[in-house]
């Protein structure tokens, strides 16, 4: 992913492993780009690529862009949710099946004049030059850190049983990935750098406590309740129930409800049922929709969030428990990008305010619901902020001890 929105990649990462490879020997370097226009700008991938090309020249190496394409288009699939996108990826980098550029500037130039109304994300794929593809004998490195969205590329690299779309010819590569994207499925076999080993997590401490937990979302975020939650860990592990509502496939601006009503749905059985001592959902309706920059598609999917909110408050009060709102980013509270100086929304040359897809800089709330009135808020000096009190605050709620390295609960019982 080349930008440098920092989610899940960085440029400068790029162009560090380019240098590298360079002054290692490596004399043909291709790379091959996903525009992102998600975490940046919309329109912002002639920033990206014109400094990549200008490091080229300055290296010992036959050094190209081979190929391009937006980020919600090909490749960067998470939780098997479309693994079309993946087959759209593979065709166009490992086999070269493309529509031809001169150069990557009049591929990007082209399709926006093509269609005044994509952005980055949705950019249709393109190849640059005469790149015929991936062959036997070379090295494939995948430079995005994040691993929900780079460990279907991988499977498809490695994996001998593949299930999910006709590779045709499969290169025999040396492939390797930034970092061990799942430590416990070891994707993929080579890496860079050792994965953090993340230890004492809220899920180990109640399963300790043999508390019970059900975690549900939809494809889109299921991961986020259940993979990064635990650890970047794979298994469910002991007192966990899993449930996973399959996310549509459609563009979310045309279905701006996503599955917010079925997650919602499935969170009030359990509640109404008692048989968990934690449920955690995440409903992914302002983040996805909000990336769109569809304004009106994301004023609908907030409607429809804060009926599912009423819902799930309902539903917590009749059953005596604590309800607990946040997020880890803000995003369809900024659709249209501010000018830094003039604090004013910045337009385009017709006059129109320009669309911001990106997650917002805003604080975040974090919202508790206790309709039994059983607890309050922390005294000052204890309350900085941020979600790892979150994670204490559950822990405390659910009546479990906070270990030592652990801030302190925001809660404090009446």
């Amino acid at each position: 992913l080349l930008s440098d929105g920092g989610v899940h990649s960085h440029v400068d990462h790029l162009h560090a492993l380019v240098r590298q490879a360079a002054s290692d020997g490596v004399k043909r370097i291709r790379v091959h780009i996903l525009t992102d226009g998600r975490d940046v700008s919309s329109r912002s991938a002639l920033d990206y690529i014109e400094p990549l090309e200008a490091l080229f020249q300055t290296l010992d190496a036959d050094c190209a862009i081979a190929t391009g394409g937006g980020r919600m288009r090909i490749t960067m699939d998470r939780y098997e949710a479309d693994w079309g996108m993946v087959e759209r990826g593979w065709a166009l980098q490992v086999h070269g099946q493309g529509r031809r550029f001169d150069s990557a500037e009049s591929a990007i130039r082209t399709l926006y004049a093509e269609d005044g109304e994509i952005d980055d994300q949705y950019l249709p794929t393109f190849i640059v030059g005469d790149y015929q593809g991936i062959g036997d004998g070379d090295s494939v490195l995948m430079f995005n850190y994040r691993g929900d969205r780079a460990m279907e590329l991988c499977l498809a690299f490695q994996a001998e049983s593949f299930p999910h779309f006709d590779r045709g010819r499969r290169p025999e590569v040396f492939f390797a990935g930034m970092m061990e994207y799942d430590g416990d499925l070891h994707i993929p076999r080579d890496f860079l750098v050792e994965p953090p080993a993340i230890d004492n997590t809220v899920s180990q401490f109640l399963g300790k406590a043999n508390l019970s937990t059900l975690a549900v979302s939809e494809t889109q975020k299921f991961g986020h309740v259940t993979y990064f939650f635990n650890g970047n860990r794979g298994e469910r592990p002991p007192g966990e129930e899993w449930v996973e509502v399959p996310s549509l496939s459609v563009p979310f601006n045309q279905a701006p409800q996503m599955c917010a009503p079925e997650i919602t749905a499935e969170a009030v059985r359990a509640i109404r049922a008692g048989g968990h001592d934690h449920i955690r959902l995440n409903l992914a309706n302002g983040d996805m929709v909000g990336h769109t920059g569809d304004m009106a598609a994301t004023i609908k999917a907030m409607e429809i969030l804060d009926r599912c909110l009423g819902d799930l408050a309902q539903a917590t009060e009749s059953a005596g428990g604590v309800l607990m709102v946040t997020a880890d980013h803000g995003n369809a509270d900024q659709m249209y990008e501010v000018d830094k100086e003039s604090g004013a929304y910045a337009t385009d040359d017709s006059g129109r305010r320009r669309i911001r897809p990106s997650h917002s800089l805003n604080p975040v709330p974090f919202i508790v619901h206790d309709a039994l009135g059983q607890s309050q808020l922390a005294r000052p000096g204890e309350i900085g902020g941020g979600l790892a009190q979150v994670g204490s605050t559950l822990l405390d709620l659910c009546g479990v001890v906070l270990p030592a390295d652990y801030l302190p609960s925001l809660l404090q019982t009446r």
